[in-house]
């Protein structure tokens, strides 16, 4: 079921988990230029094979609305989502911009807007720059050569690809029998193995594993969103990780369980996948309408924006459903 067994020697060599050290950042076995980490297990064969079973005609938007005052991540200080009229129709006459006159502007309603947003705003990608121990992120690169005043020079959202790959949701919410997990609840590698059997599901070298914990049937409640996570430990996140995953997300905003049970690690999961098994993280799906559905595997298609250095990249992915098997 978990799919371990059956990865042959040589992808084990390509699966950074299995060689991961516990605080140090990995070499890429992808070689020192690499800056994608697992998502080179993506393949060209297996996208082909799933656009050719799809159905296009059923599209199902994995990514929440982004709007002002929405739940988002300001623990840190980071600023809210905000988002400003730049043009409005009658201001253009008052204002001329463009130096047209009044009786255009009057019969030209231009509106225009622009906005403000934490990276990490909604469903979005964490690149492989977002963490690491030490000074050093995923492959050993060091902020010391690689980040400058503005940015990283390495390893940011403009370097992660376009994905299309097998999607797998492990629903462990409905696995134990709830609308959403308890506050801060563990998602352990039993639960993971628990709702992949109960799903009948298998996991594949390469796939986009989407987790529900619940928290998505609340937004955009953040009293009910934010506080007290659960998601996933460093067992469940490794199981998965030596899975052969692509990257790994979930319907809540940190992935992994909130607070950390790690003492000298308040971002354990985020470090461990980042730095040391080279896996991206997608974070703030919505997931609700796959597991109304129980759509446990499907076609996944997601691009982040191309923002140069960025540690995240917001997104907006998509899930077609398989019609062959």
């Amino acid at each position: 079921m978990c799919g371990h067994d059956l990865i042959d020697a040589a992808t084990k060599d390509r699966i950074a988990a299995f060689r991961a050290v516990t605080g140090r950042v990995s070499k890429s076995p992808f070689g020192a230029d690499d800056q994608i980490g697992m998502l080179n297990l993506l393949r060209p064969e297996t996208a082909r094979a799933l656009l050719r079973s799809s159905d296009a005609g059923k599209v199902i938007d994995l990514s929440v609305e982004i709007f002002a005052g929405m739940p988002t991540w300001t623990a840190g200080g980071e600023p809210p989502f905000q988002l400003w009229m730049t043009h409005t129709p009658d201001g253009t006459v008052v204002d001329d911009p463009v130096g047209v006159g009044p009786e255009q502007n009057r019969h030209v309603s231009w509106s225009a807007d622009s906005m403000s947003m934490f990276t990490h705003t909604g469903t979005h990608f964490d690149s492989l720059n977002h963490f690491g121990y030490d000074g050093k992120i995923w492959n050993e690169f060091d902020a010391k050569d690689n980040l400058g005043s503005l940015r990283w020079t390495v390893a940011g959202a403009d370097a992660i690809p376009p994905v299309i790959a097998r999607g797998v949701l492990i629903d462990v919410a409905a696995f134990h029998g709830v609308d959403v997990l308890p506050d801060s609840y563990g998602i352990t590698r039993d639960d993971l193995v628990g709702a992949l059997a109960r799903q009948g599901t298998d996991l594949r070298v390469g796939d986009v594993i989407a987790i529900r914990t619940g928290r998505g049937g609340v937004w955009p409640d953040p009293e009910a969103y934010l506080p007290r996570e659960p998601g996933l430990t460093l067992d469940g996140a490794r199981f998965l990780a030596e899975a052969g995953a692509a990257t790994i997300g979930a319907d809540n905003i940190a992935l992994e369980q909130l607070p950390s049970q790690e003492e000298d690690n308040w971002m354990a999961v985020h470090t461990f996948l980042l730095a040391e098994a080279g896996v991206p993280i997608i974070e703030v799906f919505d997931l609700e309408e796959l597991a109304a559905e129980q759509l446990y595997t499907y076609a996944f298609i997601g691009a982040c924006l191309k923002i140069r250095g960025a540690t995240a990249g917001p997104m907006r992915p998509l899930a077609l459903p398989l019609v062959e098997a």
